[in-house]
């Protein structure tokens, strides 16, 4: 049978069939020998094909094939810093909730996470949560956030999760896809989920409880279906976001910005660091570029993965 994967424990995942019936499935032991560095082989939002076998008086699955990927989004693991844990895939866009305080969401973080929604092709909308709770200097600073990353091309949002301001819009954004949500811990996540679904409530306020003692290593993502015919990917908070796979000539290509740019530079293999005649750096000079996503540029390109917090817009 084919179906597809809507939760994991690492061990244990939950398929739901072409045919809308949910199974709990293992995975074939041959996943874990093929030189996957993924903590998780299967993830959810992956097509898997599964037979069912018999245990005493219920039927359990299990899967042997992963269909190919559409796209995913993958970061590197917080421990096990040699391995990788794709969080979700066959996605059609990421909601990524921003918070300016409680907790700060800096931009090297927003920056790794476009960085990689871009790699793999996946249109990234920024949900700048808790408006409500923001003071004048406040509100203005993510009016700067919100025009430096519109002008990037991305959307930007800005909401109210418990208030439901602007909820509406995120909820006509996601008819008929699928979706992903996250940010860290304590972001709104949650709330955002209950605001757009209400019968959710339950489930999403395990996962919150889970967030606020830390075990975003051991939680893991899971899909529901909404009733507006929208499926979303609710994720656990993310501390870090470690790049992964990428060579240092290909980063710059994903911040639209630079690439735009890059044709004008005097050499094609240009890295926009020390080269003369570079174009990224005289626009950063005439403030074309933001210095805050330049710094975020040469952190990945330098490997500086101690740096995820780092306020790089200040």
């Amino acid at each position: 049978m084919n179906g597809t994967v809507y939760k994991s424990t690492g061990s244990w995942y939950t398929v739901k069939s072409e045919d809308g019936v949910f199974y709990e499935c293992r995975i074939k032991g041959k996943f874990r020998t093929q030189g996957i560095k993924s903590t998780n082989p299967v993830a959810v939002g992956d097509q898997v094909v599964f037979e069912l076998e018999d245990h005493g008086n219920e039927s359990v699955g299990v899967i042997s094939e992963i269909l190919e990927r559409k796209n995913y989004i993958i970061r590197k693991s917080v421990k096990l810093s040699k391995q990788t844990h794709i969080i979700a895939s066959n996605l059609d866009q990421v909601f990524l909730l921003v918070t300016l305080n409680n907790p700060p969401t800096f931009t090297s973080f927003i920056d790794r996470f476009l960085v990689t929604a871009e790699a793999y092709d996946i249109p990234v909308v920024l949900l700048f949560n808790k408006m409500d709770t923001y003071s004048e200097g406040e509100k203005a600073e993510v009016a700067y956030l919100m025009d430096l990353y519109t002008q990037i091309g991305y959307a930007c949002i800005p909401i109210e999760a418990k208030g439901g301001k602007n909820v509406d819009k995120v909820k006509q954004l996601m008819k008929d896809r699928t979706s992903m949500f996250s940010g860290h811990s304590g972001v709104g996540k949650s709330t955002l989920v209950n605001a757009l679904e209400k019968g959710l409530h339950l489930k999403t306020a395990e996962i919150s409880e889970q967030h606020l003692q830390g075990q975003h290593t051991t939680t893991f993502a899971e899909m529901y279906d909404l009733s507006f015919g929208a499926r979303i990917i609710d994720t656990p908070g993310i501390k870090g976001f470690g790049i992964v796979d990428m060579e240092q000539d290909e980063i710059g290509d994903y911040f639209p910005e630079f690439f735009q740019l890059k044709s004008k530079c005097k050499f094609n293999n240009c890295l926009h660091l020390d080269e003369p005649k570079c174009a990224v750096k005289e626009a950063l000079e005439r403030d074309e570029v933001a210095w805050s996503r330049y710094r975020s540029y040469v952190q990945m390109l330098t490997g500086e993965e101690e740096n995820y917090r780092t306020d790089n817009y200040r």
